[in-house]
């Protein structure tokens, strides 16, 4: 990926099948990216349902329950319709429960939703790109593959990740479905977890401690 992104690092994990980690180098540019897509084929990167043909409320709120407390997200189903109902289905059928944030990055994101817990897994799908709003502080975004191997900009299936501050350099790149109306210092409170770098990206954003997500309840 060149330009305004920078140069992406991909590193593949041979052995134990642990996909693809991308990395830019400046934190200030660092792409939201997941490796889920290299362990599926085509046919198995489409939607199992089709949740974004159901009516989605255009304001659904997610109070989501971590080890570090709780806070809430308005999810914006006028926006981004396909994407808040895949968030609100995973929710409903308990697919976040007990997960961990296994990406922080300081002052930048966090970033969660993997039932592999190591930033390569998620629901064996990809989700059709709905880019539209601006990445704003508190603002909750999928992340995706690169451009490289995900031309359209398809979103992980269930790896989200919520900014820390406003990411202008982000905007146009992911999709933004939402963003944190209630809590917002208990998100600040997970970016400030203490981390370690990443063996194989050499990113400092491995927590030490492990922050979970306990639940996340829908009101729709």
């Amino acid at each position: 990926m060149k330009g305004k992104l920078g140069t992406i690092i991909a590193v593949v994990i041979v052995g134990a099948v642990l996909g693809v980690y991308y990395y830019n180098q400046s934190k200030q540019e660092t792409p939201i990216l997941d490796g889920s897509g290299q362990a599926v084929n085509k046919e198995e990167q489409q939607m199992p349902e089709t949740p974004e043909t159901q009516t989605v409320s255009e304001s659904a709120v997610a109070k989501i329950e971590t080890s570090e407390g709780t806070f809430t997200v308005t999810l914006n189903g006028k926006a981004a319709p396909k994407t808040v109902a895949n968030f609100i289905k995973l929710a409903k059928e308990g697919f976040y429960n007990n997960l961990k944030f296994h990406r922080i990055v300081q002052d930048f994101v966090i970033q969660g939703g993997d039932p592999k817990g190591d930033g390569t897994g998620g629901p064996g799908y990809t989700v059709d790109a709905e880019i539209g709003l601006k990445h704003t502080k508190g603002a909750i975004a999928m992340a995706r593959m690169g451009d490289e191997v995900n031309p359209t900009k398809a979103s992980s299936g269930s790896q989200f990740y919520i900014a820390l501050q406003p990411l202008a350099q982000l905007d146009g790149q992911y999709t933004v479905f939402g963003e944190v109306t209630d809590g917002m210092d208990v998100v600040e409170k997970i970016g400030r977890a203490p981390v370690e770098p990443n063996p194989f990206t050499g990113e400092v954003s491995v927590p030490l401690r492990q922050v979970t997500i306990t639940k996340i309840t829908i009101n729709d």
